[in-house]
């Protein structure tokens, strides 16, 4: 039979999805590209803020509709099933599978039970219900980990460290989702690390819910440096980055190994979420504006070359027009090189959907608005610094009309951040894609840069 998936939402989904895509394969199903020409369709959803479940619902219904097509069976899985299990099976009888997160580790035999059902005597569609809250959640297995496919190319995939969050943010709803933060064992991870430089893959992407709470629940302590300096030993590997650094997590020994290590990307992605003292103290933040901003002076002074990234929210319940100028103003003066906003979404069953002073949505939509025109401004004027600089790329593709190489340095993040286009002066082949090569910069856009190759 051949099966087609859908992922959506964030890498951490994607790497479910990959561990599924192998579970499958190792039976020998089929995998195929488009979900119309399937028997099996996957869908893996993100549940995380409202615009995400409206996604997922609008896709698992166009998905339905290829039942009355060739598809046999629907199947789906990820955040939204964790989190409205009962009522998806009342809403959606087209699905023939909602497969929970905390089943993951089984996922294989819930699936054989509805496609194979001969083989397996259990009803999977009205799956027991927990006795009691699950704070700890079954990850993968190390064999699920170990035959994921990769579906991110040939040059980069990411590295799932730890399940979970332990940080209770009054906004988020990932560990009512995951439950609490778990690390794996770094022996485990270096031994998928190792097999993915087997395979190729030349960067590693470390992902986590806070990647800086690695270790903690299995070493007593934060066990981030540690295993990037062993990372970097593995041969084949040429970049490794880490994402998702809550700004409290953040030790010297992290940034001396950021700083120290040749294969690590010079580059922090750390969450702040905002500025102001109040807003940080409802959205349950465990630092300060002072923190913060003392954190970026010291990463800065200590790695010079450092590319930043942050998050935030804007329009949390109760933040006044005082307080988003402050963030307005922190912004414009931090001069992040990468950022992203976010309008604050009401979420089922987290403290902050029961705050007072609920912001209007074209408040937030004005706010957004506001912070990404200022973002836009620091972006051209740090990208700048670039022009006249020689420096590695990877190349990944070329343009459809042959006239640009499409790479990244090791400053951008895929699907997150820049691009950098190199003129193809001298026609030259397909053999430069996949492959490291040097090029100066000549031109910056609003976000990416242009260059030269250096002969």
């Amino acid at each position: 039979m051949k099966v087609g998936f859908v992922s959506l939402g964030c890498s951490k989904n994607l790497i479910d999805t990959e561990a599924l895509i192998g579970e499958f394969k190792k039976n020998h199903y089929q995998i195929v590209n488009e979900a119309k020409n399937a028997q099996i369709i996957v869908i893996n959803t993100c549940g995380f803020i409202e615009s995400a479940k409206e996604e997922a619902i609008n896709t698992i219904l166009e998905m339905a509709e290829y039942k009355h097509q060739k598809c046999q069976y629907l199947i789906v899985m990820g955040c939204l099933v964790q989190r409205y299990y009962e009522d998806l099976i009342r809403a959606l009888p087209e699905v023939d599978l909602f497969l929970k997160i905390e089943q993951y580790d089984k996922m294989w035999e819930k699936i054989e039970a509805v496609i194979k059902p001969n083989r397996y005597q259990e009803d999977n569609i009205t799956h027991e219900k927990n006795k009691k809250a699950n704070k700890i959640m079954p990850m993968l297995t190390q064999e699920q980990f170990l035959n994921r496919i990769i579906t991110t190319g040939n040059n980069y995939a990411y590295l799932k460290i730890g399940e979970g969050c332990s940080n209770k943010c009054t906004y988020c709803a990932i560990p009512s989702i995951r439950g609490d933060f778990v690390s794996r064992k770094q022996e485990d991870i270096l031994e998928e690390a190792t097999k993915l430089a087997k395979q190729g893959i030349k960067e590693l992407i470390i992902i986590a819910q806070d990647t800086t709470k690695y270790g903690i629940d299995l070493y007593g302590e934060s066990k981030l440096a540690s295993l990037l300096k062993e990372l970097s030993k593995i041969k084949g590997i040429e970049w490794i980055r880490f994402l998702y650094s809550y700004p409290e997590g953040i030790t010297d020994e992290l940034i001396q190994t950021v700083a120290t290590t040749p294969k690590i990307a010079k580059y922090f992605d750390i969450p702040i979420q905002h500025i102001s003292n109040p807003v940080l103290k409802r959205m349950n933040r465990r630092t300060s504006k002072e923190q913060i901003e003392e954190l970026i002076q010291k990463i800065r002074n200590q790695i010079p070359e450092v590319t930043l990234r942050t998050s935030l929210i804007v329009g949390f319940p109760g933040e006044t027009k005082e307080q988003f100028k402050e963030l307005e103003e922190f912004v414009a003066t931090a001069k992040f090189d990468k950022l992203g906003v976010f309008m604050y979404s009401k979420e089922d069953g987290t403290p902050a959907a029961r705050l007072p002073e609920q912001i209007h949505g074209n408040t937030k939509k004005a706010r957004y608005r506001k912070i990404m025109q200022i973002q836009q401004k620091n972006s051209q004027q740090n990208l700048k610094k670039w022009l006249g600089k020689k420096c590695k790329v990877l190349i990944e593709n070329i343009s459809f009309d042959g006239k640009f190489f499409i790479g990244r340095t090791m400053q951008d993040v895929p699907d997150m951040d820049g691009l950098v286009f190199i003129q193809n002066e001298k026609e030259k082949a397909q053999e430069l894609i996949n492959q490291f090569t040097e090029a100066q910069i000549i031109d910056t856009k609003e976000y990416d840069l242009i260059a030269k190759l250096v002969n």
